[in-house]
């Protein structure tokens, strides 16, 4: 049972260190390419990405680039669900520790649910009663060609999300099933509540968020990385920034004769540098440079390098920004205590509670070296801004474009052939990948596609 639930870890992580990590910051504009073998800058077409038709706003359901990804997920929800289906014939484990499991369990069939929800449905108002197509919400093992479930409207969807939460935040113990790995590491009772405020956010239930990320603050026992050791600790190989909640470490690939192994999956090759000859595919956009004052500490995030790029024919050095979040093996970082200052921030000023929402704005402003904020008209936008600037290349901008109502503008580094997409469109979210339709005539596709 042990090899089993660190295998689900291991699949999840084996996801979130992919091409996931990639789609809301370059769908949304933060994000960019370097310059390939042929010194051109393309959309990589390469078995590493194959993203050209989704960064066009232009996948399809038959050859989806994000097919593995919705396969996979789905493949993650069925072995938890597996696990869950047996799991009070489990005699050999304690009554705590099958609480822990079945916590755990819970909590990865929300988290997977919540991740096909915000790439294949429509935000949550993006009717007034949420009842537009939501996602496939899988209570119990699915058999193939025998079971044939369809899509749950997005109201119904987020309610069953919550429904596994609260089960799972009832359920947890304060005990380690997988001891080999830290507790930063797996599902926890503080981790799920930041997952749970997260979710809160999005379907604009500001209390909840409000709630949830405060108890986060107050009693996770875990504190904001300084100013001072900012950037040190995200350029640290040994360890993840201190104030991370949940980060699915990269499994190593174990030889007879090496105890240590190499990592076999991480984020790192896609933005890794370490010459000019040797570097990753994606690069900061000029449109997420521009956002850092010179003050900011968070300027000094990347590494520049001049690279040899063809550009109308003529070989020019031109500079490119490699970020520092994920150099050498770095593990897939899902939430961060940074992000729960931002929760709260926006749920208070949502709430009409602007001290509170200025304060925990400033708390990040503060320690990135910039001036603090005592009134603006513009509270909203400042906040979104703030989550831009720290949270970039963490997976989150066109989620939160689309929680805004925004538009999609991608002006600088842009190479696609539709850089700026309108809010509502039915391209903010991806087709429905015909392994899953053409088999099953109870999914509806998603509209446009």
């Amino acid at each position: 049972m042990e090899q089993a639930l660190a295998g689900i870890y291991t699949g999840l992580e084996d996801l979130l260190s992919g091409r996931f990590i990639l789609y809301a910051d370059l769908q949304g504009g933060n994000l960019t390419f370097s310059p390939g073998d042929d010194l051109l800058v393309t959309v990589p077409s390469s078995s590493t990405l194959n993203i050209v038709n989704s960064y066009d706003f232009f996948d399809n359901e038959i050859a989806s680039d994000y097919q593995g990804y919705y396969e996979g997920v789905y493949g993650i929800i069925n072995q938890a669900n597996t696990i869950l289906e047996r799991v009070d014939k489990y005699d050999f484990f304690s009554t705590n520790e099958r609480e822990q499991l079945i916590a755990e369990l819970l909590t990865f069939r929300a988290f997977a649910h919540y991740q096909v929800a915000i790439h294949y449905a429509q935000n949550y108002h993006f009717t007034p009663d949420a009842t537009h197509n939501g996602v496939v919400y899988n209570l119990r093992t699915v058999a193939p060609g025998v079971d044939f479930p369809g899509r749950l409207n997005v109201r119904d969807t987020y309610e069953q999300l919550k429904q596994d939460l609260d089960n799972a935040l009832q359920r947890y113990q304060d005990q380690n099933i997988l001891t080999s790995i830290p507790s930063y590491a797996h599902f926890n009772r503080v981790n799920t509540l930041a997952i749970y405020a997260r979710i809160a956010l999005q379907m604009n239930d500001w209390e909840r968020a409000r709630a949830h990320a405060n108890e986060v603050i107050v009693t996770s026992g875990i504190s904001l990385t300084s100013g001072q050791d900012y950037i040190s600790e995200w350029e640290s190989d040994n360890q993840p920034i201190s104030e991370v909640l949940l980060e699915f470490l990269p499994p190593r690939s174990i030889e007879e004769d090496d105890s240590e192994g190499e990592i076999s999956s991480t984020v790192a090759p896609f933005f890794r540098f370490t010459d000019e000859n040797n570097y990753g595919e994606i690069v900061a956009s000029g449109d997420l440079l521009d956002l850092y004052d010179p003050t900011d500490i968070r300027s000094d995030m990347f590494l520049e390098a001049l690279l040899p790029t063809s550009v109308n024919q003529i070989v020019t050095n031109l500079p490119y920004y490699f970020t520092k979040k994920f150099q050498g093996d770095a593990g897939a970082i899902c939430i961060r205590l940074s992000e729960m200052y931002l929760v709260r921030a926006e749920a208070n000023a949502r709430l009409g509670s602007e001290p509170e929402a200025l304060s925990d704005l400033n708390i990040l402003r503060e320690r990135a070296g910039l001036a603090s904020i005592f009134q603006t008209s513009e509270l909203l936008e400042e906040i979104f801004l703030e989550r831009r600037r720290e949270l970039a290349f963490e997976g989150h901008l066109l989620f939160d474009l689309i929680r805004h109502e925004k538009d999609v503008t991608r002006d600088q580094g842009c190479i696609s052939s539709q850089c700026n997409l309108s809010y509502p469109s039915d391209f903010f979210i991806l087709p429905i990948p015909f392994s899953s339709t053409g088999l099953n005539e109870n999914i509806a596709q998603n509209d446009g596609y």
